[in-house]
This record gives structure tokens, C-alpha cells and sequence, in this order.
């Protein structure tokens, strides 16, 4: 597991919180991670950081096809941008252990799976932020909201059974805390 974050404490202790789970290694900004994502499972990402922006490190990972998965862990309040944003679950900082442990155990359990799964993760950790953040009607009149909904709906049809299997993935991603109270 990748931990990158501009601020060398916040990535250490982030990193030093979950080394007695998983093997985990620190990156201070987004070029350091772009050398040291080739072997990794989960990369946490920071948004905001000096030299290479979080989101510019995602489209990169994402372009060069990396096996990876991420999950953006930032101080970023998510607005509608995250829509199309290829990232795989998004936490806002401060994060409890166990709503990262959580969230990392989630990206783990779908790279067993196949991509519908994954796509599905993904919109539905955008809709469960989305809710969480903003208020009812501003989602209600928003297209690409709608657009997330629908895609939603049919990757639930699509799944049927297989979804089922899946430790009851609607109360997994509304249990996890990705927003400070």
C-alpha cells in the first residue's frame, strides 16, 4: 500500500497506523508517488499537494493502466467534480482506523472481482458521498447525479446474485464514516 500525502506527518502516521495490517510504504508528494506506485495494491491519495496535484497523480495512474486501486484520503470537501473523477472510493481526512481499514478491506475484496463491481463500488461511493455532503436539492436537478443513479440501478440488475455475495454492499459503503463529522 502507497500513502501519499505532501505533509511527511500525515503520511507517516497514516502509513505507521496501518503497517501492523498491511505492508505500506510513504510517498511526500506526486512525483515520489508516480516512482513508487508500480507494486502496489491500494494507493491513499492526498488531493492537495504542491507539486503534483492528487487528481493530476490519478489520471496518471489511471493512463498508465496501473493495477491498482485508489482511494483518495484528503482534506478536499468533495464537490460535483468527483463525478467523473476515476478514483475508486474517496475519504475525507481526519479518517478513523477502522473506516480505512474498512474501505482498504472493500478495494481488496474487488480486485477478486470482476470490473462491474468495481464500477459499481465506485458510483456508489460517489452517490453515498455525494448524499452525505450535499443537500437533497441540489442532487435532485443534477444530470450527472441522475446519470450516476441510473448506471447504479442497471449495474445492480446486471449483478443480480453475485452482488448479494458481497457482504451486503449497500450497508458496507453507508457504514464507512468518509466524512468527518
Amino acid at each position: 500500500m502507497l500513502v501519499v500525502d505532501d505533509e511527511r506527518e500525515v503520511a507517516d502516521v497514516y502509513a505507521m497506523r496501518l503497517s501492523d495490517r498491511y505492508e505500506t510504504i510513504a510517498a511526500y508528494g506526486g512525483e515520489e508517488a508516480l516512482e513508487a506506485v508500480d507494486a502496489v495494491d491500494i494507493v491513499l491519495l492526498d488531493r492537495r499537494m504542491p507539486d503534483l496535484s492528487g487528481d493530476e497523480v490519478l489520471e496518471t495512474l489511471r493512463e498508465r493502466n496501473l493495477d491498482c486501486r485508489v482511494i483518495m484520503l484528503t482534506a478536499v470537501d468533495p464537490d460535483f467534480d468527483i463525478i467523473d473523477m476515476p478514483f475508486d472510493d474517496y475519504l475525507c481526512k481526519p479518517v478513523q482506523k477502522k473506516d480505512l481499514v474498512a474501505a482498504i478491506e472493500q478495494q481488496l475484496a474487488a480486485r477478486r472481482y470482476d470490473d462491474r463491481l468495481s464500477e459499481f463500488l465506485e458510483v456508489t461511493s460517489k452517490l453515498a458521498l455525494l448524499e452525505a455532503e450535499k443537500a437533497p436539492r441540489d442532487l435532485r436537478g443534477n444530470e450527472d447525479v441522475t446519470e450516476l443513479r441510473e448506471r447504479e440501478e442497471k449495474l445492480r440488475e446486471e449483478m443480480g446474485e453475485a452482488l448479494a455475495t458481497f457482504d451486503d454492499i449497500d450497508t458496507a459503503f453507508h457504514d464507512i464514516q468518509r466524512h468527518p463529522l
